[in-house]
């Protein structure tokens, strides 16, 4: 791509980004987001999917934050295609890389840009291509939290990055007592949670405390695993956002709707700007505005500013991925992966996004991505 048509791009998708839909990433453990967008327009919006020749079953596996997505993607995909199957598995974005890098999947999902050397090793299987990164939906990572008589709670990322490093302990320590006054916070044990498989909402706050917080937090900002001290562990955002709801004292991270599906509160994030800034969609679009697309060619992986101290931006973000071979992917799947991602990224299937509370594209986004997918090889 010239620098310049290149500069561009970027500069138009910045202004999109910025005037885009609310961003929210589904929780993945409930069907009612599936059942309650299903009606009304979806077969309108079914009849118009090109099929073109798929057959055949799909593998796939990733990020569990689209699973809600996926499931409707799926779902209106396959009764539009006879004879397809595309079987999704939420695993995490780690699991669903190595699936992919061994030649198991045909596409995965990941909640981060594959990694230099994850590209290097999807050579293996992409013959005479690579692995790249074609974003769909993008939300905010939200902090919860379970203290009783607790119902607000700000903290910087320095106070975070000690608390899940376990190097803050008590619930009314004097760095938390100081960003909330007038807060009666009781002398609790902190119970910190953490993903136990890889993922990229973990390689997200990672990236957010390195940014935001590098002398408090020493840990490598591109790792999918947790590698801080202490904690406690579980599977998934919803095993996480379960243990902190049934814990208390307890605090975790997730993506919001896993907040919101189990009535928790967030943490307000202190950036440095105006006043804290909540976890909201709308916050989160205000962060991801300044996105810059730094992948090259067809790649389309993006880089997130983490430590904004924009007005209103909520600092924690991320973006979901769909991963594939730009080139060598196999013959019997290939015609399945371009019809699915074809759809998946058209109007019709970003405005099934949409209803169901997620984010469309941004417009100049979702437009070089419906040129890339159909080059696939």
């Amino acid at each position: 791509m010239k620098l310049q048509r290149k500069n561009r791009l970027r500069a138009t998708a910045l202004g999109a980004l910025a005037v885009s839909g609310a961003l929210v990433l589904t929780a993945c453990g409930s069907d009612d987001n599936t059942e309650s967008t299903t009606s009304g327009d979806k077969t309108a919006a079914a009849s118009s999917i090109k099929c073109d020749d798929a057959k055949g079953q799909v593998l796939a596996a990733g990020s569990s934050a689209q699973k809600n997505a996926m499931d409707l993607w799926v779902k209106n995909f396959q009764q539009a295609c006879a004879g397809v199957e595309i079987n999704y598995q939420p695993i995490g974005s780690g699991g669903g890389i190595t699936k992919f890098t061994q030649g198991q999947v045909a596409f995965a999902g990941s909640d981060s840009a594959l990694k230099p050397e994850e590209v290097t090793a999807s050579e293996e299987v992409c013959k005479g291509g690579k692995g790249i990164n074609l974003p769909m939906v993008g939300g905010p990572v939200a902090i919860g939290f379970n203290v009783p008589g607790v119902d607000s709670l700000v903290l910087d990322a320095q106070t975070l990055a000690k608390i899940f490093d376990s190097k803050i302990k008590k619930w009314d320590d004097k760095a938390i007592a100081d960003l909330n006054p007038d807060a009666k916070l009781p002398s609790t044990a902190i119970q910190a949670f953490h993903r136990s498989d890889e993922s990229g909402t973990t390689q997200n706050l990672n990236k957010y405390l390195k940014a935001a917080a590098p002398a408090e937090w020493n840990y490598d900002d591109s790792s999918k695993s947790w590698e801080a001290k202490g904690g406690q562990a579980a599977s998934g955002s919803s095993g996480v956002a379960s243990s902190v709801k049934d814990t208390e004292g307890a605090i975790g991270y997730f993506e919001l709707s896993y907040a919101t599906a189990s009535n928790l509160t967030t943490v307000k994030v202190d950036t440095g700007a105006g006043g804290p800034v909540e976890a909201t969609t709308e916050n989160a679009s205000k962060a991801i505005a300044a996105a810059k697309v730094k992948g090259t060619g067809n790649d389309m992986a993006l880089e997130l500013d983490y430590a904004t101290k924009a007005e209103g931006a909520y600092p924690i973000i991320l973006v979901t991925y769909e991963i594939a071979c730009d080139k060598g992917n196999k013959a019997e799947t290939l015609p399945s992966v371009k019809a699915f991602l074809n759809y998946t990224v058209s109007d019709e299937g970003q405005k099934v996004l949409s209803e169901a509370g997620y984010a469309p594209l941004p417009t100049e986004i979702a437009a070089k991505v419906r040129e890339i997918v159909p080059t696939l090889s």
